[in-house]
């Protein structure tokens, strides 16, 4: 067991290095623009960055509308390293930098409508389809075997569904568990599988994304559209004529305006929440592995220290980062469980 641990620990620290290692090898005195690298890795691209090499992509569709209203559909790598095509370009300057712009007749630069397959989008389809085979490993077992326990993998998927819909679901949402809990453990393996997947910096992993905060503000806007649209005639009474003293409602509504504010600033908090634990996390361990190649320029006794620090701090964030990933996924679940609870009337009863 030691044995395969250390070896997982060894795989874990080679993937992560071995991508800068590539990129910083293009420079003989070492990493000349670490912020670039370090952003260049946590944002989205129009290609997918091959295994242990930054100069080769993995194509991917572009699908963008011009000034024209003409639809044009075409490979990433037809614009790769600042190539033109159709005139298309990724912009490599300016207010557009690393996005898809056309030029119009006048010569002048432009935004086209962009719906691309990028990466963010693509790692987003694999999350979801993860997250599906999961959930039919389960199904196909108990369907075959209805009266036997499951075995390996799938006990284990089905142990992590029972700690969340034991823990968190039940408890908090009592009766109404069985209408919300499909959405919320539905949230909470998606996060789950994005946040893991994202630890992983060569294909199919390495996007970002829950540490992109559009991703997180959909997540918690589904949480908001259905703490709301579900919302009993209590939860809406209590947001407009809140159980307080009448000067606090009228004939200033103080007490309305400070519930009203409060519908937004959940969404607001599980949205900053998710997005700042997972950046954060992946920046810290960006910067730990880039300070091998920056030493590397003050000669190989620097290089040398550096890398055993580098890499046992690295590791040592890998492996928070893997509890984080749990962590998170699990406090967004509970919060999201939370404030379902609050907009139903009889919420703490139990089933």
């Amino acid at each position: 067991m030691k044995k395969v641990l250390s070896i997982l620990l060894t795989l874990m620290m080679a993937l992560s290095v071995a991508p800068f290692a590539a990129q910083a090898s293009d420079h003989s005195s070492g990493v000349e623009d670490p912020k670039g690298i370090i952003f260049e890795h946590l944002g989205d691209t129009y290609g997918w960055a091959a295994p242990f090499s930054h100069s080769t992509y993995i194509p991917l569709p572009i699908i963008v509308r011009d000034c024209n209203g003409d639809w044009h559909v075409f490979s990433s790598a037809r614009v790769e390293h600042g190539a033109t095509y159709d005139g298309f370009k990724i912009s490599s300057e300016g207010e557009y930098k690393g996005k898809l712009v056309g030029t119009d007749a006048n010569g002048a630069e432009y935004r086209p409508l962009d719906i691309s397959i990028t990466k963010n989008v693509a790692a987003l389809f694999i999350s979801a389809l993860v997250v599906v085979l999961c959930v039919m490993s389960i199904y196909r077992w108990y369907k075959k075997n209805p009266l036997k326990a499951p075995r390996k993998g799938t006990a284990f998927l089905e142990l992590i569904v029972e700690f969340v819909y034991s823990s968190v679901v039940r408890p908090t949402l009592g009766k109404n568990a069985k209408k919300f809990g499909p959405y919320l453990l539905t949230v909470f393996f998606l996060i789950l599988i994005m946040n893991l997947l994202g630890l992983i910096v060569i294909f199919p992993g390495g996007a970002n994304l829950t540490g992109n905060i559009a991703v997180t503000l959909v997540l918690a806007l589904f949480t908001f559209f259905i703490t709301n649209v579900f919302g009993t005639k209590h939860y809406w009474k209590e947001v407009f004529w809140p159980d307080v003293p009448l000067w606090l409602k009228f004939p200033l509504p103080i007490m309305p305006m400070i519930e009203l504010f409060g519908l937004f600033t959940k969404p607001a908090a599980l949205t900053i929440r998710l997005f700042a634990n997972m950046m954060g996390g992946h920046i810290i361990v960006l910067v730990l592995t880039l300070l091998i190649f920056i030493f590397g320029a003050f000669g190989a006794a620097a290089m040398g220290v550096t890398t055993v620090v580098s890499v046992a701090f690295s590791l040592f964030m890998l492996l928070l980062d893997t509890l984080v990933s749990f962590i998170q996924a699990f406090v967004f679940t509970m919060l999201s469980a939370l404030f379902i609870s609050m907009a139903q009337e009889g919420h703490g009863e139990e089933i």
